[in-house]
């Protein structure tokens, strides 16, 4: 065995540092989170439990088997917007009678579950990671549709939400919804598109068109029930398929309908896998709060895949990217991690041939980002790092298995590209609370504006006014500093997820369970031309 020894002093002076640093920004980020569990905040909560409802993570909870994880995806979704945190919807991974799910529940104390256009954008990366794993998909619903005064931004886009849900049925992969409420208007459609439907009696109230609608539109007087209830669409319409008493009863019976569906993962489990031999809290320590620090990512290797057994794929060459192959809860896996973050033509190079061969084999890639982008200047620009550069993007791009990143640095310009960013569409993505993404760092940015800025002045014969460019370059930097933070770019579902480094190897475990539901081939030819 290969196994990864370790030069991390806990005791040191620096590892403290870092672990102070990073339990700071996970204490922030746990106050974001609590915001999405608030929901629509106390006075909404109590009038949903008065009405004698359960909560969406309540639902979520009974529908599940017991004793199970469940993946949340897209926790922060809206931050830094006008709506509130977590976009009025929860997403998520979770084991239901056996089978692994995607599953969707919509948050009625948020503007009575109504969507505005972070939840369009959460539902249809949650359609997105149900398709490309073959998870079947259930849809907890309680939603008055739209939410009117942001119609302009989600009426256009929003179709995508019901075409996902007839390609999913004709991908073969289940859809299932249970409505407890409101399923109003484009909201509608949900169920109605959904291959097996519960519906809640004298609480569901499923239509294309509510009473006050109607009867502007026609002249014609109605109710809720006649117009939409369940026993309604149990009995006449025949839009239900199952008619619950109540919401345990709706989700007992959508436990039975995932439990019929023999549905059946591509691959087997692969059953226990050994731990690794380096403790997991130690990763709390690793990334240093300064980004410029650099750090050895075998630290991070040796604690989260199986035994801590790594067989590094040349060692020697292209240091800055430390490639090799690993198990990670018992499945295979090639592993690229920046290690002192610049790319250069020889990682490249190294990058392109690993991802070959990991096609060749059929082994899934997990890409750990900690880097600056790919080197700059005359010396390697004539050597060639635009076409080297390239390579690498060229291989992830047209490779064929899965990839999954996590972000644990920096991942800057066209590196995070290199490392299968979000535009890659890797499996799934993950953050640090210490990562950082951006087109380049703050005081680059800041300064190359300045740059320009100052030539430009000379060649109009202008003088330049060196105290108005230092405010500049100050406040160019606090908003790149800003807008490269975890926070702001999970609030825009550039990841799926900032998590605590202590958990990354059970997230990346149920990633990789959800990924072996599909069966996948290695490229072993069509890549793009490599430039020589």
């Amino acid at each position: 065995m290969t196994v990864l020894q370790t030069a991390l002093d806990p005791a040191g002076p620096d590892y403290q540092a870092h672990r102070e640093a990073m339990l700071a920004k996970l204490a922030d980020l746990e106050s974001e989170h609590a915001k999405a569990l608030a929901g629509g905040g106390e006075k909404y909560v109590e009038r949903h439990r008065k009405r004698g409802k359960l909560l969406a993570r309540e639902r979520i909870e009974l529908l599940l088997d017991p004793d199970t994880p469940f993946l949340e995806l897209s926790p922060l979704a809206a931050w830094g917007s006008d709506y509130p945190v977590g976009a009025s919807l929860v997403t998520g991974i979770g084991v239901v009678e056996g089978v692994e799910c995607l599953i969707t529940a919509n948050d009625p104390t948020v503007r009575g579950g109504a969507s505005n256009p972070w939840s369009l954008k959460k539902a249809l990366r949650a359609n997105d990671i149900a398709l490309a794993n073959r998870l079947p998909c259930i849809s907890l619903v309680e939603s008055g549709g739209a939410d009117l005064p942001s119609q302009k931004e989600i009426f256009i886009p929003g179709g995508a939400v019901f075409r996902d849900l007839t390609r999913l049925s004709a991908a073969g992969i289940p859809t299932v919804a249970v409505v407890f409420g409101n399923s109003t208007a484009g909201g509608a459609y949900i169920p109605g598109m959904s291959d097996h439907v519960i519906m809640v009696k004298e609480r569901a109230k499923v239509f294309l068109g509510g009473p006050p609608l109607v009867k502007m539109a026609t002249g014609e007087e109605s109710d809720d029930e006649s117009l939409g209830g369940a026993e309604m669409h149990a009995r006449v319409s025949g839009l239900a398929d199952y008619f619950a008493v109540d919401e345990p009863d709706a989700l007992r019976q959508a436990r039975r309908v995932v439990a019929r569906l023999n549905h059946r993962k591509a691959y087997p489990d692969p059953g226990p896998a050994e731990p690794p031999k380096h403790d997991p809290e130690e990763l709390l320590g690793i990334v240093p709060g300064d980004l410029k620090i650099p750090f050895d990512p075998r630290e991070v290797i040796a604690r989260i895949v199986d035994g801590s057994d790594f067989d590094e794929f040349k060692p020697l060459y292209g240091t800055s990217l430390t490639t090799g192959w690993a198990a990670l809860h018992g499945y295979p896996v090639g592993i690229l991690a920046n290690a002192q973050g610049v790319l250069f033509s020889e990682e490249s190079q190294k990058a392109a041939q690993f991802i070959q061969l990991a096609n060749q084999r059929d082994i899934p890639l997990l890409f750990l980002h900690n880097t600056t982008g790919y080197m700059v200047g005359k010396e390697y620009e004539q050597g060639g790092i635009i076409k080297h550069g390239a390579m690498m993007i060229n291989a992830v791009s047209n490779s064929r298995v899965p990839h999954m990143s996590v972000l644990m640095g920096a991942s800057y310009g066209a590196g995070h590209y290199g490392m299968c960013g979000r535009a890659y569409d890797p499996r799934f993505l993950f953050a640090w609370p210490s990562a950082k993404s951006a087109v380049m760092g703050p005081q680059q940015l800041a300064g190359v504006l300045s740059i320009v800025a100052r030539q430009s002045a000379a060649a109009k014969g202008q003088p330049y006014d060196d105290e108005a460019d230092a405010g500049l370059r100050a406040m160019v930097e606090q908003q790149i500093e800003s807008e490269s933070l975890p926070k702001f770019l999970s609030g825009r579902l550039y990841d799926d997820g900032v998590i605590d480094p202590r958990d990354t190897r059970t997230v990346l475990g149920l990633c990789l369970s959800a990924v072996h539901t599909a069966s996948y081939e290695g490229a072993r030819g069509g890549f793009g031309v490599f430039r020589m």
